[in-house]
């Protein structure tokens, strides 16, 4: 069920999963609001020196050697700093962190208890997203939307969710399978749910997943498997 509205003090935990991301994680956490409690960069194994870069901008550094964006998550959120509010985003600067006070606007205003950041409702630049990747994530959005009942226009990764509403969902996808979760998941426990537009960029190195069709198409088979599984689990089931 919805929970109650965290303070306008709120303590923001920014949770950061990065895998090689030397070249961009400094620039991420720069543009960071000053407003955050904390940034946590978990480093999902990487080979260069992300950790190193990472803790030299300001960040606290996780390490999480099992590949995985699901269990970065995890292992941030284990770490985060008694949060009332967690923010996901990713470590390539696609995203625009200073956009951090839109997406949780709607959570301090007492009319969310979840935010998820939406590249189609805001500016894409040209080659932000390869064609393959936003036809794949579409489709994944319609049937999300068909059986869980949600009203979601991406699974875009720029996302805020209180402490509490989090810790009721019994988050579990070791994988790319963890946005959809989590929003299949809020559809199903009630939680009010809002999008907010975000602009996207070229990222900095190449994308573990989107980049290529083939890493596209993988990704995209177990994000549907996923829906299908939760379409044919008992709602009372996580």
């Amino acid at each position: 069920m919805p929970g109650s509205a965290p303070p306008k003090t709120a303590r923001i935990s920014v949770i950061i999963p990065a895998v090689d991301e030397e070249e961009a994680i400094g620039l991420v956490i720069a543009e960071i609001p000053t407003v955050v409690h904390e940034v946590i960069v978990v480093d999902n194994g990487s080979r260069d020196r992300t950790a190193e870069v990472a803790q030299a901008a300001g960040a606290r550094v996780v390490s999480e050697p099992r590949r995985g964006y699901g269990r970065a998550c995890l292992a941030g959120i284990a770490a985060a700093d008694r949060p009332d509010i967690l923010v996901f985003l990713d470590g390539d600067r696609s995203d625009y962190p200073a956009q951090l006070a839109d997406v949780v606007a709607p959570i301090l205003e007492g009319r969310a208890d979840m935010v998820v950041g939406s590249r189609n409702l805001g500016r894409r630049e040209a080659g932000a997203h390869p064609g393959h990747a936003v036809l794949g994530t579409r489709a994944c959005v319609a049937f999300m939307n068909v059986t869980a009942g949600s009203r979601a226009t991406d699974l875009g990764p720029f996302r805020a969710i209180t402490a509490e509403a989090l810790r009721g969902l019994g988050m579990r996808d070791p994988d790319y399978g963890w946005t959809v979760e989590m929003q299949i998941k809020a559809a199903r426990a009630g939680l009010r749910v809002v999008e907010v537009p975000v602009d996207y960029r070229p990222r900095i190195g190449r994308s573990k997943v989107s980049g290529t069709v083939s890493g596209t198409v993988k990704a995209g088979a177990k994000i549907l498997a996923l829906i299908l599984r939760y379409a044919l689990t008992p709602r009372t089931s996580r």
